[in-house]
This record gives structure tokens, C-alpha cells and sequence, in this order.
């Protein structure tokens, strides 16, 4: 549910219930997780995203990321550290062309509010393993507010 402030220019300001958002998410996904795009800015993007399978090693290219757990926890990895878990108000950080990925879920559902700058194009990911994926079966964008 978004609440805009300033309806003859949508993009300057909003509102978003980031817990009403999460709970629209599906069930179950065909891809490895489901966002919806909060803000779309040349400098920054804005998302919530839910996690639906583990994720295998990947890096994007283009930006960096800020990743800020709503719901569920999960284990994280950054680079070649072992594997820490995060759940709620956990805040993560890392620089364009870091690995990263999510080898487990512990508790479901996983929702993340992330923040990219600048502005990260949806087809911006490489899978370590190429076999792990593509864009396409990485993510779905979708419309949840």
C-alpha cells in the first residue's frame, strides 16, 4: 500500500507499508525470489524482495546493495567468509561486483527491503556457476502494493 504525498509528481515522495507489502507475496514462486519496485530512480532503486529457494553464489555489477531483513531468517554469505545468519533488522551491506548469496532458509518467509545505488537494471546478475541460473529465473518483479 503506498501512499503518495504528492500526486502531480509521483516520483518526488511516497509512503510505503513495507510489512503490508511483504504480506502480499505469494506462496510459492517459479523463480528463486519476487520483488516489487518501490521507487526506480537513475541514482538509486528501491524493493522489496522474498526470497522463495536458496540462492546460489552471485554478484551484480552495476551497484551497490543495502539489504535490510523484515521477515524470516536465513543464512548470508559475502565474499568468500563463511556463512552468517540474518533475520529481522539486520542490515547488510556490500559493494558492486561482491559474491554473495543465501545457501539456506531457515525460516520462512524471508522478506527483504533492499536499496541499490545506483539504480540496478533487473538483468544485472552473474551467477558464479553459470548453470545456476539466469535473470530470468532469478527474479520476478511484480506489483504487490
Amino acid at each position: 500500500m503506498a501512499d503518495k504525498l504528492n500526486e502531480a509528481s509521483p516520483a518526488s515522495s511516497a509512503v510505503f507499508d513495507t510489512h503490508a507489502i511483504a504480506a502480499n507475496f505469494p506462496a510459492s514462486a517459479a523463480t528463486m525470489l519476487i520483488d516489487t519496485r518501490l521507487t526506480d530512480e537513475t541514482h538509486a532503486s528501491s524493493r522489496v524482495f522474498r526470497v522463495y529457494t536458496p540462492v546460489p553464489a552471485h554478484f551484480h555489477s552495476t551497484c551497490d546493495e543495502y539489504l535490510l531483513v523484515l521477515s524470516g531468517r536465513a543464512t548470508f554469505f559475502l565474499g568468500e567468509e563463511p556463512p552468517f545468519e540474518v533475520g529481522p533488522g539486520k542490515l547488510i551491506f556490500f559493494k558492486q561486483g561482491t559474491v554473495h548469496g543465501t545457501p539456506e532458509l531457515v525460516e520462512e518467509p524471508f522478506v527483504v527491503l533492499a536499496v541499490d545505488t545506483p539504480r540496478r537494471d533487473p538483468s544485472d546478475i552473474t551467477f558464479v556457476n553459470p548453470a545456476d541460473g539466469t535473470a530470468e529465473t532469478f527474479i520476478k518483479s511484480e506489483i504487490l502494493y
